[in-house]
């Protein structure tokens, strides 16, 4: 039977079009195609291959129009539930592209092209565990796809299980040696296995590679940052901002670099042009304003402190938990603050203790910090960790900052009975690490403060995981357990604030080494800068903590006690230009501030005997500066807030039983203030007081703390003992 002419016609224009569209030409292909719709209306073929061109041409719409008539016409098409998937994804449909590559494997289940772009879809939705199982089915079907390997590489980077990345990463290294993108997502996986010597080596070579490579580059930055080369790695953010001015992780970092530099002014102008470019990007706005307070730059203090409270009560990444406590007076608020945090950077990884119940011996207890060496955690530690009872307690430490080669750090060494530098370890490893040590207690000192680790107890290495000391707030994990607090810093009523259970100590919660030295010569006023004669108000605190209101107070007191300085730290020569230049326009002339240089321990402990009287910081408190004035003999006016920051130096006042410098309130804390300043016989009888309580009061009680914190250790070990879940307590006194 001779052919139909139009069917002839139909696939010669169907052949001509096909043929135009493989020979790069588009346009003569669709009028081809065309030709045959005018024709037949429902032909597979041209409605499917039109849509194609619509896609390559960026004309989503008619491309999804056109293929999903053809997918009506024959269902049974793999291949054009593909190519919709495709068209989908690219329009930013990832659900309904889902769909389209699931159809196209249920029609032919051993089908790579379809199992690739359903991983690479997956990995968009951030479904990253069913990502790496869709590309893991191509290798299984097609073994030795780069491509592949480098985007299962990226899905495992984002499940933070670096060891399977780096692997997949360099499989695809073997296969593309040459490809900088490979080196580069290589060095970064080093970079979060702390392997930073190999990852910069990674990056080198993503550069031999590619020398403008702005993503590399900024990434070295960020090993050098690790690395503690700060210059460094400030000349990688600005070369590649030289290239892209307007790149914001370099200038996220670049920002962060400059604040390890004490380069605070230079910090903030850097991160405010990157919300002036992004102002949503993650953290920035609390990072520009604790650069601020860095500085004691209060230019819209008030505006900017509001809108990163009322961010944190929207969920907003707006501010970490640790810069804000600077911010918020408010155990509510932090809290929010903590929730957001954890659950972008530290969300609960696959528990590595699933129940088991080690019988020790001895409670085998971990002490968690970077801190170990001259640092004022180990100051007020020391003495607790030599002290432990070693027939009942297995210490140990687990060191993740610098190898200092200091007295403390000799010290601490020869204290636990285990010390493990675990800087070049992954998170996983040391959570290993602690796993395999059948850890009973795992106390975290750092929390959210500089350089913690918290991603470690993420993995829930030991049945008990505590925080402690370094961070004076929730972390708001649900694998952290217990906080070690007492009745000052966080009352019955704040309970509901913490998502650890509340562990109450009975005098303070905060140690304290009885052994701290106090070099035996006291300086000279003229030596530090202050009078001969005249009233000494002083505070020690870090410069960002000192907050316009507060100030304000102290302006007032210098106005009313004729004579008197106030004997600040000087952290940084920008923080002292801007609170001079701040007392001036208060009436107060700029030389009555006296700036104090940061020196070793036992010598700044002894200026202290210069001050008359310690003021007090909020929402802030001083912490190991308050205690450092109390044993140097020098009364602190504490002012207590509403949340645990705020009501340290009340819980440390009432320990060494001077409650009655606790005052609520900054008015209250202004008339005591000018009280204690103008009164001396009032102030020579609390500084008789603290001079007879500093070693019979039980705050620099090192031993008496040893058995309460013991106690709490034992109490928490016993509940696990019995399969009972975490329980707030109270520790009995010592008799």
């Amino acid at each position: 039977m001779p052919q139909n002419p139009a069917t002839k016609d139909i696939a010669g224009a169907l052949k001509r079009g096909m043929e135009l569209h493989q020979a790069g030409k588009p346009d003569e292909a669709e009028v081809c195609y065309r030709q045959v719709l005018a024709q037949d209306a429902r032909n597979f073929d041209a409605l499917h291959y039109l849509g194609m061109i619509k896609a390559q041409g960026g004309r989503y719409e008619e491309a999804l129009e056109l293929i999903g008539a053809a997918v009506k016409i024959d269902p049974q098409s793999a291949e054009a539930h593909l190519n919709l998937g495709h068209i989908q994804a690219a329009a930013g449909q990832p659900e309904a592209a889902l769909q389209s590559y699931g159809q196209a494997l249920a029609l032919v289940p051993n089908y790579p092209e379809a199992s690739y772009s359903r991983g690479n879809v997956l990995t968009q939705l951030r479904r990253h565990e069913e990502a790496v199982a869709s590309y893991d089915r191509v290798l299984a079907q097609v073994p030795g796809r780069p491509e592949v390997l480098t985007n299962r590489g990226n899905a495992l980077h984002d499940l933070k299980r670096y060891d399977e990345a780096l692997a997949s990463y360099e499989q695809a290294l073997k296969l593309m040696p040459q490809v900088a993108m490979l080196h580069n997502n290589r060095g970064n996986t080093l970079r979060e296995l702390k392997r930073c010597e190999e990852a910069l080596a990674s990056l080198d070579q993503a550069l031999a590679i590619e020398p403008d490579y702005a993503d590399a580059l900024n990434n070295r930055g960020n090993v050098l940052q690790d690395l503690g080369r700060y210059e460094e790695a400030l000349a990688c953010f600005d070369k590649v901002l030289v290239m892209h001015p307007d790149h914001l992780p370099a200038l996220n970092n670049r920002g962060n670099v400059l604040r390890e530099l004490k380069r605070h002014e230079d910090a903030a102008k850097c991160v405010a042009r990157l919300l002036e470019i992004a102002p949503d990007w993650d953290y920035a706005l609390g990072l520009m304003f604790q650069s601020q307070l860095y500085c004691c730059d209060w230019t819209g203090y008030a505006q900017d402190a509001a809108r990163i409270i009322q961010g944190v009560r929207e969920g907003m990444k707006v501010d970490i938990p640790f810069s804000f406590l600077a911010i918020s007076d408010s155990a509510a608020d932090q809290l929010l603050c903590a929730r957001t945090y954890v659950a972008d950077k530290y969300p609960p990884a696959a528990p590595l203790w699933t129940g088991r119940r080690y019988r020790h011996d001895r409670i085998r207890v971990a002490y968690l910090s970077g801190d170990f060496h001259n640092h004022a955690t180990a100051y007020l530690m020391a003495g607790l960790f030599e002290a432990h009872d070693k027939d009942r307690f297995e210490t140990t430490a687990i060191s993740f900052g610098p190898d200092a080669a200091d007295d403390m750090r000799a010290r601490l060494r020869a204290a636990f009975g285990h010390f493990i530098d675990c800087r070049n370890k992954s998170d996983l490893e040391v959570a290993k690490l602690l796993r395999e040590m059948e850890i009973d207690i795992a106390v975290d000192l750092k929390g959210f403060t500089v350089d913690s680790r918290a991603g470690i107890l993420a993995h829930r290495p030991a049945p008990i995981q505590v925080n402690y000391l370094g961070y004076p707030g929730t972390m708001a994990a649900d694998y952290m357990d217990y906080i070690l607090a007492d009745r000052h810093v966080v009352p019955p009523a704040h309970h509901g604030y913490y998502t650890e259970k509340i562990v109450c100590l009975p005098d303070s919660y905060q140690v304290n080494d009885a052994g701290r030295g106090i070099a035996e010569r006291t300086p000279t006023r003229a030596e530090c800068g202050l009078p001969e004669t005249g009233f000494v108000f002083c505070c020690f605190n870090n410069n960002y903590k000192i907050t316009p209101q507060t100030f304000e107070v102290w302006m007032r007191l210098l106005h009313q006690a004729k004579g008197s300085v106030l004997w600040l730290l000087e952290d940084n020569a920008v923080a002292a230009r801007n609170l001079r230049h701040e007392a001036e326009r208060r009436g107060v002339a700029p030389q009555r501030l006296v700036f104090a240089p940061r020196m070793k321990l036992e010598e700044h402990l002894a200026r202290h005997r210069l001050a008359d009287l310690f003021l007090d910081t909020l929402p802030y408190n001083a912490h190991t500066t308050a205690s450092d004035a109390l044993w140097a003999g020098l009364p602190v006016l504490g002012c207590a807030g509403n949340a645990f920051a705020g009501r340290v130096t009340a819980s440390l006042l009432n320990a060494v039983g001077l409650s009655e410098l606790i005052t609520r309130g900054l008015e209250e804390y202004e008339a005591l203030a000018f009280k204690l300043a103008t009164t001396p016989d009032m102030l020579a009888g609390i500084r008789a007081k603290l001079a007879a309580h500093r070693t019979t009061y039980p705050l620099f009680d090192t031993d008496r703390f040893r058995r309460h914190i013991e106690a709490a250790y034992v109490t928490m070990w016993e509940r696990y003992q019995r399969g009972e879940l975490p329980a707030s307590f109270a520790v009995e006194p010592a008799m």
